[in-house]
């Protein structure tokens, strides 16, 4: 069905209390919402509100209601959106990325494979990740190192994403790994990516928000975990991550920009963890901790 894209513009700061109202009123029906600013000197910006054109009357009565005594008076145009899968059409312009000796790639691309590269095919489909962003990419050349070197008996990919890291190690050894994530249409499309590239008899996806869910004592302790998630986060899960990593193992931690550095590895140092290594690539860093 196509969609509609319901926008109005406003100025600052009734714009942006406006666009804060929004996204509580739709927070639980998913709908797509964006602020965009026009005109920064006069501080107008555009709001939108994507929605299926069959709910688009209500969806355009619920923003007046949300703007209180402003809503009669909100002049809210309507675009009709091309059906277009968006997701395919930005996949088709990606061009493999090659880190590490693996090559990630859409099918689109499964020609341009060369002989010797550890190829995953990825299809992102609602998830993040296709291997395009520096840290995945610097997590590859990481993993690419550390696994024939450690030789880790299990592994965990926490905050798995579209899956291309969980491949990616049971592509380098055949070993049980875990990939987790707190959404589920994130965990879907990577089972959906872990048996399109054959792994599937070492990867266990799961749904699962924070280290108390049960799959991770029932697979743990790892001899080798894998976030790539963000700074804040995986500082706070510092202590967690002590827990449920096993004698001798490795971390490997990304989804840190440069000036993020030094702040992960002290929580990490105030558990007992050494950094051996970082990998700096367009502004976001690796580290490698055991």
């Amino acid at each position: 069905m196509p969609q509609i894209r319901l926008h109005l513009t406003g100025t600052r700061p009734r714009s942006t209390t406006l666009f804060s109202a929004l996204e509580t009123a739709f927070e639980d029906d998913g709908l797509p919402l964006a602020l965009v600013e026009i005109d920064e000197a006069a501080g107008t910006e555009e709001i939108s509100v994507y929605a299926e054109e069959d709910d688009a009357d209500a969806v355009e009565a619920r923003i007046r209601a949300a703007a209180g005594a402003d809503g009669p008076a909100l002049a809210i145009s309507r675009e009709a959106l091309p059906d277009i899968d968006w997701v395919a059409k930005s996949l088709e312009g990606l061009k493999p990325v090659r880190a590490g000796g693996f090559v990630v790639h859409g099918a689109h691309d499964r020609e341009e494979l060369e002989p010797g590269e550890i190829a995953i095919e990825i299809e992102a489909g609602l998830a993040f990740g296709t291997g395009h962003h520096g840290t995945t990419a610097g997590c590859l050349e990481t993993l690419a190192r550390l696994v024939p070197k450690k030789k880790p008996a299990n592994a965990l990919d926490l905050g798995t994403g579209s899956a291309v890291l969980a491949i990616a190690i049971a592509r380098l050894a055949p070993i049980p790994v875990l990939a987790t994530d707190i959404d589920p249409v994130a965990v879907a499309v990577a089972a959906e990516n872990v048996a399109l590239n054959g792994v599937s008899a070492h990867v266990t996806t799961a749904a699962a928000d924070g280290f108390d869910d049960p799959v991770f004592s029932d697979h743990g302790p790892f001899a080798l975990i894998v976030a790539n998630i963000l700074a804040g986060p995986l500082i706070g899960l510092a202590p967690q991550m002590r827990r449920h990593l096993a004698p001798a193992g490795a971390l490997v931690l990304s989804g840190i920009l440069e000036r993020q550095h030094d702040a992960v590895v002290e929580a990490y140092a105030a558990e007992g963890f050494r950094r051996v290594d970082t990998l700096r690539r367009e502004g976001w860093v690796t580290i490698h901790l055991e």
